[in-house]
């Protein structure tokens, strides 16, 4: 797995993981942020998400452009500047005024322009790597390891933001409830319904929500949203830290990847000698036809991103107000990102195990298991009983299965590719967009008679029985499947099949039709409100599965090219 790849893979990759570690970070808290700072309601939270997400990977499709013409290394490097300006920006604690509106908006453009340079320039450098024939067939491969490494940083992200908004909110004498700042917000503008008075003054008087505070509803409103607000603004700042982090690993290694930085060439120098690499060369007719083939595929990762980005919004939402906020039993490992993080080296130290072929290797394998094994049961030992879980660290678990899940997803492609029965790429992304509407599927099984959004705005203790952390839990789950099965073989798709003087452009536009996949991820949350909750979930479904019709009929075209 790890075997004969080139060192500028692993370079960019870690390079990567610091930089999404910053931004998952941010995203994990983005939407409650919006909603405890300025009081928006779902569908307003909703806009701004959904806005911002789809400048993030529209603009990739104009920093790839950029990058054919000036070199993907200027353009990667521009982008670590302008992201840590944006993020510097947004940590910056503001007012709930006008000014603060647009702090939010200037820092989110500023990251959104610097994520256009960076994010696909580096992606398709990791792709032009593998140009040189020697790593030529690895190219599925090193996708997968670069999607695991991203996913590594997006895994501590949500535990990073949650230890740094409890840490801030503590130092106020405040504890947070994802019911507060709602309320807070009704209170403020004279809309709260007594039930909702009722259950505040009740959580205070418990000491519940505030460890010392006696003074009137009103009163602890302002001074709860205010230090939850400036709480989150602290844990934007950890994204400036990691892509310090992260531009520090770019220029250390640089030499081991600085001869895919510049422009696309006719030839382009290998890692070991001056000699040069033969770049494809393709008639303009061949070049149309890669053109629309990938198009198509673009088209249809429209749908699987609206569904999956789901994570920050509507399922953010349902975490929050339909989901149990404390877990018991074996559930409490996976709200610990350290019991995550040695499930996930037990699992890759079995796989050393199992697949060494010396006797050392197989000792070292099987030792690092058992302390892991060892490490799980001391820390299980030692838990509280019941934990109680904040709505942001349910996306850990995402990132978590892409990492735990690769090693068996490339062995099972390995084990088929081996037998002449790999599916290909194509393939791959059309069953992906089925297991995403199995996903929707079953959360809308978990969702049945529940209250509506707008039932459970007016009195918060209309739900009687939350829903399991488990059901999100196995929905990130499936939703990993559909991921490892579409993301990682889209990006390589495109980097195989994209015409050479045009590879910046085709990975932008990869990114563009996330883009815009991103932004329909408002039309959830816009809807979140009086329907039922079956209903929002029912069009999530329902989209996947006529994007996967879709794929398969032109299954034909598409594996003409791939």
């Amino acid at each position: 797995m790890f075997e004969n790849q080139p060192k500028g893979l692993f370079a960019l990759a870690l390079a990567n993981t610091g930089e999404r570690f910053g931004y998952y970070t941010m995203l994990a808290i983005f939407t409650l942020f919006m909603q405890a700072k300025f009081g928006y309601n779902e569908g307003e939270a909703a806009g701004i998400y959904s806005a911002f997400l789809a400048g993030v990977y529209f603009l990739p499709l104009i920093g790839g452009m950029l990058a054919d013409k000036f070199g993907f290394g200027k353009c990667v490097i521009s982008g670590f500047i302008v992201m840590f300006i944006g993020y510097l920006l947004l940590s910056v604690p503001s007012a709930a005024d006008t000014v603060g509106y647009w702090m939010m908006i200037g820092a989110l453009t500023l990251i959104a322009i610097g994520t256009g340079l960076f994010k696909g320039n580096l992606q398709v450098m990791v792709g032009n790597l593998y140009d040189d024939p020697r790593y030529s067939k690895k190219r599925d491969t090193a996708f997968s390891l670069f999607y695991m490494a991203i996913n590594i940083g997006a895994m501590f992200a949500p535990t990073a933001a949650t230890a740094v908004t409890n840490w801030m909110m503590g130092k106020d004498g405040f504890i947070y409830d994802g019911r507060v700042p709602a309320i807070a917000h009704q209170i403020m503008d004279g809309t709260a319904s007594e039930a909702n008075r009722t259950l505040l003054q009740g959580l205070i008087d418990h000491h519940a929500i505030a460890t010392n505070f006696s003074g009137d509803l009103l009163t602890f409103s302002k001074e709860y949203v205010v230090s939850l607000s400036q709480a989150y603004n602290y844990g934007f700042a950890i994204a400036c830290i990691s892509l310090v982090v992260s531009a520090l690993i770019y220029f250390i290694f640089r030499k081991t990847f600085k001869h895919v930085e510049g422009q696309n060439k006719t030839t382009t120098s290998t890692e070991k000698s001056d000699k040069a690499v033969e770049v494809e060369t393709i008639s303009p007719a061949e070049s149309k036809q890669r053109v629309t083939a990938l198009i198509l595929v673009f088209i249809v990762v429209i749908f699987f991103w609206m569904a999956f980005h789901q994570n920050g919004l509507t399922l953010t939402y349902f975490a929050r107000d339909y989901t149990a906020s404390t877990v018991t039993g074996l559930s409490r490992l996976g709200f610990n990102v350290w019991n995550l993080s040695l499930i996930a080296i037990f699992i890759y130290a079995m796989f050393s195990f199992f697949q060494s072929k010396t006797r050392k290797g197989k000792t070292i394998g099987g030792v690092i298991a058992a302390f892991c094994v060892m490490g799980l049961l001391s820390i299980y030992v030692e838990m509280d009983q019941t934990l109680t879980i904040l709505p942001q660290q349910f996306q850990q678990f995402n990132p978590f299965f892409v990492v735990a899940l690769t090693p068996f997803s490339l062995l099972l492609f390995s084990s088929l590719a081996a037998k002449g029965k790999e599916p290909s790429a194509p393939r791959k992304i059309a069953f992906g967009m089925l297991v995403a509407a199995l996903a929707y599927c079953l959360l809308s099984f978990g969702s049945f008679g529940m209250p509506t959004p707008a039932e459970l705005k007016t009195d918060a203790n209309l739900l009687t029985s939350p829903a399991s952390p488990n059901l999100l839990i196995g929905t990130y789950l499936v939703l990993t499947f559909a991921e490892l099965l579409l993301s990682p073989m889209g990006i390589s798709f495109v980097s195989k099949v994209a015409p050479p003087k045009l590879k910046g452009l085709m990975m932008g536009g990869w990114f563009a039709a996330t883009a815009v996949g991103n932004y329909a991820v408002q039309i959830t949350g816009r809807l979140w409100g009086n329907l039922p909750l079956v209903v929002i979930w029912s069009i999530l479904i329902v989209l996947c599965l006529l994007a996967a019709l879709f794929m398969f009929t032109m299954m034909k075209r598409l594996e003409k090219v791939s």
